[in-house]
């Protein structure tokens, strides 16, 4: 499994400053697809505080890196669930992790990073957005600073939660400003202007409580009455898609929605949070939180443990978890079934499938935070999310609504029935909205179940049909484009005579027919496979193109499916690689273009330009293997790599470093 490895908060911003200069981007996400506002307020109160808009990502792969949070912000999001800490940090997950084909399936368990990477990531990704907006690169994106909330999200059991190790990142979001003054530190030289910006250190007095499906009732309220009594922080409780109990699950998933290859484990709801359980449950927690001055809320839902019946995932898992349209209907009759049982007592957020279309409903219904995953996985990533608000503004500014309150009592004729109280209007919009959801077609899995297409050709180190499609729906951006001269011409080869001197002599053809070419950051990607879902190529572009590693350690470590690692300054490129096997070393000249290569146990110099052999040498010492090759094919690669990776004209997480 490759590890994640975080980039400094210097590099992301240096990479973020230059990318929009050159490109009018950052992160690979153009300005035209930034959130601006729009007709109407869209702000929300979330447990005691405001947020300029109810939308955010869901805790998930959308939340865990400072750059994709960054770009969830970008887009609009404004309540941001960060990705799940748990006290086990040190788990082997399965890879491919993530399949959106079409409906939505994971088999990814909470963060990872180790919990204290978690923690500064977080932070650096508050004092990143405060410096985007401070620096007028996202002027165009609107309402930063206070509008902005972060939600904790934790798991898994009560043991872990109090453990030192989740204890002291929950102390530490409330209190960030070690972190903050250690990350201050970073910003020196043409950053030193926003070293002494006023970055918040109180990042999050908010916690989501997910657990596994089966966790106790006891457990659960156990683990609430810690956070709200020991912690003092806000709550909200998410909630299974069991509760709706199993022949209501499977009634909509089979007979409404034709899924019925999507098979629901049955054993799952019997021994989840049974309805009468949560309920009472959650009437004595905010009695608690009440006591303590704080709010409870709770959240519909989570994913929906399914038998493992695709191809996708290794078979050893014999469960995955559902997510994307069918949840949408499942989960938004929970949240109705939840309301009507409690009314307007507690606050409900919401992730279930949202995407631009429903999202508009979803706000009328009163849900905050409304949050979202699989459909940022689909083609347009985080380019997918300004259209989700763009479309509620179209909708507000139709309706005459002012803000989101007045949206509310208009969006489906509650003010026109009498009712002016926007929690009994959240209730009727609710009642309207789910009777359509059910009989809406667009869940069904006739609308479902198309695929990604396919066109039979196999992805190899350079050139491909440069769709760019793995670039926006990789969550954390580790896909990009760089530019290669065209090459036609010829390898060589380099041998040992019978004489023990080194000759060489013409090799096999060596091409590069494209300019556009797609380069994959290791240390950003955590081999989810969802790139390799909407390539149209085979081999996945995570797999067969090249993979940059951002450290000479990381490189070592993890480069058996093949990778490259470049030191750079303005004399000297240095690049290791592993390819085919076998590893690599060249230095680059930049003065001359003249180039070192070598194997270990041969040293070619290559002429500039032409990368034609001009010395042919055994190292000293080096054993040569009988038969013995060494090809400039890999050199060529790497030359046309390197040219193409570092040139500023593109900025890219592998030359951040340098700009």
């Amino acid at each position: 499994m490759s590890d994640l490895v975080p980039m400094p908060l210097a590099q992301l911003l240096r990479r973020a400053f230059a990318e929009h200069r050159a490109q009018g981007a950052v992160f690979d996400l153009p300005e035209s697809k930034w959130y601006t506002g729009g007709a109407g307020d869209t702000s929300v109160r979330f447990h005691g505080d405001v947020a300029s808009t109810p939308l955010g990502p869901a805790a998930g792969p959308q939340s865990q890196l400072a750059q994709n949070i960054a770009l969830c912000w970008l887009g609009g999001a404004r309540i941001l669930e960060l990705k799940t800490v748990q006290v086990k940090d040190d788990l082997v997950l399965p890879r491919p992790c993530i399949d959106a084909t079409n409906v939505g399936y994971n088999v990814e368990w909470s963060q990872e990073l180790k919990v204290e990477q978690s923690l500064e990531e977080y932070v650096k990704a508050a004092m990143l957005i405060r410096i985007l907006g401070e620096s007028g690169v996202a002027r165009g994106a609107h309402e930063a600073g206070p509008h902005l909330l972060f939600d904790m999200s934790v798991g898994y059991d009560l043991p872990g939660i109090k453990s030192a190790k989740v204890d002291a990142f929950l102390r530490g979001m409330k209190d960030a400003s070690t972190v903050v003054e250690r990350l201050r530190g970073e910003l020196t030289g043409d950053l030193a202007r926003y070293r002494d910006l006023d970055f918040a250190t109180r990042l999050s007095d908010c916690v989501t409580l997910s657990t596994f499906h089966g966790c106790p009732r006891g457990e659960i309220e156990s683990i609430c009455e810690h956070l709200l009594r020991d912690l003092g922080v806000h709550v909200v409780v998410k909630m299974n898609p069991t509760l709706l109990g199993y022949g209501e699950v499977s009634g909509i998933l089979h007979d409404r929605l034709g899924f019925t290859e999507i098979r629901p484990i049955e054993a799952e709801f019997a021994r989840d949070l049974q309805w009468g359980e949560a309920l009472d449950m959650m009437g004595r927690l905010g009695d608690v939180a009440s006591e303590r001055g704080l709010t409870l809320g709770a959240k519909f839902t989570n994913t929906l443990v399914v038998e493992n019946h695709r191809s996708f995932f290794p078979r050893s898992e014999e469960r995955m978890y559902m997510s994307g349209q069918p949840l949408y209907p499942i989960s938004l009759s929970l949240a109705l079934r939840f309301r009507e049982a409690v009314g307007a007592a507690f606050p409900i957020s919401f992730s279930a499938g949202i995407d631009a279309q429903n999202f508009p409903d979803a706000a009328a219904c009163g849900l905050a935070p409304i949050t979202t995953c699989t459909d940022l996985l689909r083609q347009g990533g985080y380019g997918r999310l300004h259209k989700y608000l763009g479309n509620l503004h179209k909708r507000m500014q139709a309706l005459g609504a002012k803000d989101l309150d007045g949206y509310i009592l208009a969006a489906e004729g509650a003010a026109s029935a009498g009712i002016g109280d926007v929690g009994l209007a959240s209730l009727f919009n609710m009642r309207k909205v789910v009777t359509r959801t059910l009989d809406d077609a667009r869940y069904t899995r006739a609308k479902n179940s198309a695929i990604p297409r396919k066109i039979g050709s196999e992805l190899v180190l350079f050139d491909c049909i440069s769709c760019d499609k793995c670039v926006p729906v990789c969550p954390n951006d580790a896909n990009f484009v760089y530019h290669t001269a065209p090459v036609n011409g010829f390898a060589e080869e380099a041998f040992l005579r019978e004489d023990g001197s080194v000759a060489h002599r013409l090799g096999v053809p060596f091409v590069v027919e494209q300019e556009t070419q797609i380069g994959n950051y290791a240390d950003f990607c955590n081999e989810c496979g969802n790139c390799d879902i909407f390539c149209p190529e085979d081999g996945g572009p995570y797999i067969r193109k090249p993979r940059f590693f951002g450290s000479l350690a990381s490189f070592e470590h993890k480069k058996k499916h093949g990778g490259f690692y470049l030191e750079a300054s303005s004399e000297l490129v240095r690049a290791w690689a592993f390819i085919a096997g076998r590893d690599y070393r060249l230095d680059l000249d930049r003065a001359s273009g003249r180039a070192t290569f070598g194997d270990g146990v041969f040293e070619l110099t290559l002429a500039p330009e032409s990368a034609i052999i001009e010395d042919a040498r055994r190292l000293a010492g080096a054993v040569v293997p009988a038969g013995h090759v060494l090809s400039t094919a890999p050199a060529r690669s790497i030359l046309a790599i390197v040219r193409g990776v570092l040139a500023p004209e593109r900025p890219n997480p592998v030359n951040a470093p340098l700009l």
